[in-house]
């Protein structure tokens, strides 16, 4: 076994414990670990002890935070990460999103490679973060976007994390994860650790110390029934790095994200050569769906589809475990990161029966009823100088496009897109913006606008000093044409070749199509 790597800094140093002292803390990085271990009390057999480690608890919400911390500063202490250089790995998402909080905090560049079928929140969490991610196509599975990713660091001399075989990763969990179990149960005992796998980090990691301290622990690790490739006994062909050559034999599509990639991660297969797995469970898709939504609804904590299997399998250990046994499952990331998938197919946007009889039983602020709400008083004049700010900014000719909006009004914002996207230049004046300065208030300037268009309300959206109207006027003068064409008139460039539906831009709650 390579040696662990120690880190003289406090981030990795004192990961397991540092986050339980009281006082501020140096930075996020010290926030990494010391996850709470909670009792499942309404799900499982009463004969059983059911604990949930819950990583969701880590600063970016799963169990690779520990693995990007591990792996960037023992690449600093080696010197294979440079000040500045730019890092790159293929991940499904948690990786990624644990290495983009390491490296922003850091300051290195990321770039993270991802199959284009993982979900849409994973993306946009990487890059609010401010990595860079590039797509490679699902067919290419996982074996595709870890090619993409070591392509792109030999050509461009980025460094190349390697977290499916990369010493660092279990080495963190050595010193941390497996560290914090044990502690949670000393003078208790724990008789079984459950837990899948993505790159074999945390099985490794952990595996190997409750084996060497804690023998009598039983380790099971769970798999998807339709691509059991650890317990199929076939090996993986790898390359001379240890990397995996091609997709296993037994691969199959599955929804486990982050689980059981389409080969056996070298550390994974460390696990296995060493004797160090006791049990096998594979789990089914609708199985890990189901754990998960029991762990929300029945012990309200919040897991991804991973979660739920690995609750599955606890669940299955725990039919036939001694009377008083405690078992341990992970729990690696937060449902959040699966608003897009299968997960939440079932949950609905719009009220149930149930919940439309709910608001039915009292008269207030109903969707069946009429408001009782008064009828504003429209102004009949308005404060000259905002008359006038108002014709000043309908009539600048520097500027044809103008919309009067407000700061965060999701119509306003709709419109904003799509100008955005299709390229038009506009200057919009938010009047509720606390930086607004004008020679009138807002309410001042609306009461103006009353007086000019008698529409009440905002947005209001002008070219060339004509009035468009509203947001919804807006988007049905651009799908029918009408916009491009008094744009044109007025001179006002536009990319020609966009091409949508203006309404799509809408939040999904206002689409009224």
């Amino acid at each position: 076994m390579a040696q662990p790597f120690i880190s003289s800094s406090a981030s990795a140093q004192q990961a397991a414990n540092a986050n339980i002292a009281t006082g501020p803390k140096p930075s996020v990085l010290d926030t990494i670990g010391r996850t709470p271990i909670v009792r499942l009390n309404n799900i499982g057999p009463k004969h059983v002890a059911l604990y949930a480690k819950l990583e969701a608890f880590n600063p970016m919400g799963s169990v690779k935070d520990r693995l990007a911390l591990g792996v960037i500063e023992a690449a600093e202490r080696s010197g294979a990460l440079k000040p500045g250089q730019t890092v790159v790995e293929g991940s499904s998402g948690n990786t990624g999103i644990g290495l983009a909080m390491v490296c922003a905090q850091k300051g290195y560049p990321l770039v993270v490679v991802m199959a284009e079928n993982f979900s849409i929140e994973r993306r946009k969490l990487l890059r609010f973060l401010g990595a860079k991610v590039v797509l490679t196509p699902a067919s290419e599975k996982g074996t595709g976007m870890l090619a993409k990713a070591r392509e792109l660091a030999e050509t461009h001399g980025w460094f190349l994390t390697r977290q499916f075989e990369n010493e660092a990763n279990p080495d963190m969990h050595s010193r941390t994860t497996a560290r914090e179990i044990l502690a949670d149960f000393a003078g208790l005992g724990l008789d079984y650790w459950v837990t899948g796998f993505g790159t074999g980090g945390t099985l490794k990691g952990v595996s190997r110390v409750l084996k060497a301290e804690r023998p009598q622990t039983t380790v099971v690790v769970a798999e998807p029934d339709n691509s059991q490739i650890l317990a199929s006994g076939i090996a993986q062909t790898r390359q001379a790095d240890g990397s995996a050559a091609a997709s296993h034999p037994s691969f199959r599509p599955h929804p486990m994200q982050g689980w059981s990639p389409d080969f056996i991660p070298k550390l994974t297969g460390d696990v296995a050569e060493a004797g160090l797995i006791d049990r096998f469970e594979p789990v089914s898709g609708a199985a890990a769906m189901q754990g998960a939504k029991d762990l929300a609804t029945k012990e309200g904590i919040f897991a991804g589809i991973t979660g739920g299997a690995t609750l599955a399998a606890a669940l299955r250990v725990a039919e036939t475990a001694e009377p008083g046994a405690r078992i341990l499952a992970m729990i690696p990331d937060t449902g959040e990161r699966y608003l897009s998938t299968p997960l939440f197919d079932d949950v609905a946007v719009e009220m149930s029966e149930a919940e439309q009889a709910i608001s039915a039983s009292t008269p207030l602020c109903r969707f069946d009823a009429p408001s009782a709400a008064p009828t504003a008083v429209m102004p009949q004049e308005a404060a000259p100088a905002a008359t006038a700010y108002v014709a000043d900014m309908v009539g600048d000719p520097e500027q044809p496009v103008v919309m009067f909006a407000l700061e965060w009004c999701e119509f306003c914002w709709s419109v904003r897109k799509l100008f955005a996207k299709a390229g038009i230049p506009f200057r919009s004046i938010d009047l509720d913006a606390g930086s607004f300065q004008a020679p009138a208030s807002g309410t001042e300037i609306r009461e103006a606008l009353f007086l000019l268009t008698g529409a009440p309300t905002i947005p209001q959206i002008f070219v060339g000093g004509e009035l468009i109207g509203g947001a919804t006027d807006v988007f049905d003068a651009f799908n029918c044409g009408a916009l491009q064409t008094r744009l044109e008139k007025h001179g006002v460039p536009f990319d020609k070749a966009f091409e949508a539906d203006a309404y799509s831009f809408l939040p999904k709650w206002l689409h009224p199509r």
